[in-house]
């Protein structure tokens, strides 16, 4: 059996408990008992020799001396009497006593002073008894005393045998608890070892693999911890490999038409000077989308790491979305799409970094154009609580699935993987604006509804310091 598995551990705790609190009840229990039973006899013990010593001490005479041990001798009651001296001077139904022995000092000194005795005596046979001396006195002379014994061997038997009862019981219980124990160690270290299992296979690639989801509990709380985690690494390494597969693409298309085109202007396979012409302006164009496709990458890359530097100033939002409008004003014209617009007056200045918000609203509009093939585009900007600046750019264009929305901002991710070459664009925008976003300590929300149009909403704080702002552009 392997010791160091969590279900052996686990019983071995559980039944430890168990008895740190069974042994500490069974002596208790002992005690009672044995408490109960002694008290018994000394009460008994303690009135007889009470009431004969009362007897003897109204008749100093010792005429009722010999009556007493009479007495006792008919009712087997165990007694003997002392004179003052210490000797015995009557004795009924005690082995090992004679008239005329003598007890201890102690136990005499003891009696004189008025004190009761209770000791216990152990007779030639070994037979115990608990015995109980009162003082024969009355107020001015000291005449002996009597000792009252009652055999405690049946109370020794009887506590024994409850002894047993309490260890059987105990070996019962214990047994019984060690078999609940089992089973309760096992239910609760199953699920964790199947987690380990399901991990050890989730380490190993095996990332389709999942943990059963019984109770909502810690441990179900964990398994579904499990679930998720394998989930995202899957996503990961799909968006991953879809990373590689796409950038390859996107390299290997403009270096085709590159290679293509300069081929057949070095070996003069053009027919005209217009022809050369526009094959110069396709290698110009796939230069620039290369080098474009490139640069974005590097941002990118260097928004994650941190590394990104950002030039905070004071700018109105206003003047950055006029900007981009007027940048973005011809290509809307030329698809004959109507671009509304809605700046309240009086924004506050957000800190910032001018280029960058530019390039964010610049980026959000031009997706709008691009895939909103009639309609509107409408920018709208407006302070929400006197703490966020908001602004909006919406389109009624060809919309984004829901099941989609949740990977927009991912690197390379597209909607329609075949609208790459007709819209141009190398899949980065959207990731790249959701890092600036993040950097100005702005949230960027989308919503969607495909043919109806797809809204983004862009929410910057207006109060921010400039000590957030500068570990923000960090």
């Amino acid at each position: 059996m392997n010791l160091n598995r969590i279900d052996v551990k686990l019983g071995v705790m559980i039944m430890l408990l168990f008895l740190v609190l069974l042994l500490p009840l069974g002596f208790v229990i002992n005690q009672i008992f044995s408490g109960f039973y002694f008290t018994k006899v000394q009460e008994e013990t303690s009135r007889l020799s009470a009431q004969y010593a009362q007897l003897i001490a109204r008749h100093p005479d010792h005429m009722m001396i010999p009556m007493i041990e009479m007495m006792a001798q008919f009712s087997q009651v165990r007694i003997f009497i002392i004179n003052p001296e210490g000797q015995i001077i009557a004795v009924a139904n005690v082995p090992g006593l004679n008239k005329g022995d003598s007890i201890m000092l102690e136990e005499l000194d003891a009696l004189a002073l008025g004190q009761t005795i209770e000791t216990t005596y152990t007779d030639p046979e070994g037979k115990p008894y608990y015995m109980t001396g009162t003082p024969i006195m009355d107020q001015q002379s000291f005449y002996g005393g009597v000792f009252v014994l009652s055999s405690i061997e049946g109370i020794y038997q009887s506590l024994r045998g409850v002894r047993n009862l309490l260890i059987l019981a105990g070996f019962g219980a214990f047994f019984i608890a060690l078999g609940f124990t089992m089973v309760l160690s096992r239910s609760l270290s199953r699920p964790l070892l199947q987690m380990e299992r399901a991990a050890r296979k989730i380490a190993k690639g095996k990332l389709e693999t999942r943990v059963e989801v019984g109770t909502t509990d810690e441990i179900g709380s964990l398994a579904m911890a499990i679930n998720d985690l394998a989930r995202d690494l899957k996503r990961y390494r799909d968006t991953r490999r879809e990373f590689l597969a796409n950038i390859s693409h996107e390299l290997r298309t403009p270096l085709t038409y590159l290679e293509g085109y300069a081929k057949v202007l070095k070996e003069g396979l053009y027919q005209s000077l217009e022809e050369r012409d526009k094959y110069l302006d396709i290698i110009q164009k796939e230069t620039k989308r290369l080098n474009q496709l490139i640069n974005d990458l590097s941002e990118l890359a260097k928004m994650e790491e941190g590394r990104i530097s950002l030039n905070f100033q004071w700018v109105d939002i206003a003047e950055v979305l006029e900007s981009v409008l007027s940048k973005t004003s011809l290509k809307a014209k030329e698809k004959g799409l109507l671009v509304q617009v809605d700046i309240e007056d009086d924004l506050p200045l957000l800190y910032g970094d001018g280029l960058r918000l530019e390039q964010i609203f610049l980026n959000l509009v031009e997706n709008a154009i691009r895939y909103t093939d009639a309609g509107t585009v409408s920018v709208q900007a407006k302070l929400v609580g006197q703490k966020i600046i908001k602004t909006i750019v919406e389109d009624t264009g060809r919309g984004i699935p829901e099941e989609e929305l949740p990977y927009i901002f991912e690197r390379f991710y597209r909607v329609e993987k075949s609208r790459s070459r007709q819209h141009g664009g190398s899949g980065l925008g959207l990731a790249i604006v959701k890092k600036l976003v993040e950097l100005h300590g702005g949230d960027i929300m989308v919503s969607s509804l495909p043919g109806k149009g797809t809204r983004f909403e862009v929410d910057f704080p207006v109060k921010v310091t400039l000590q957030d702002q500068e570990e923000g552009g960090k």
